[in-house]
């Protein structure tokens, strides 16, 4: 009985937290349909080297191994 207080506490949270951000999500989505399409290429572009360089991060990160630091 414990756990099923608790998701509703926990879903009670996560309404909130989506009321409190719809405002800011739909405003991002207008303005980003409001975007000429160049500007959308461009940021599309810059999304796909910032996960570029993540992926190669990570493998970098991955082949130093645990604990080797930066």
């Amino acid at each position: 009985m414990a756990a099923s207080g608790s998701r509703g506490a926990r879903l009670a949270r996560s309404r909130s937290a989506v009321r409190r951000a719809w405002p800011v999500v739909l405003m991002a989505w207008e303005r980003w349909q409001a975007l000429p399409e160049e500007d959308k290429a461009r940021y599309r572009r810059q999304a796909r080297e910032y996960a570029e360089r993540s992926r190669k991060a990570l493998v970098q990160a991955r082949q130093r191994g645990p604990g080797r630091g930066r």
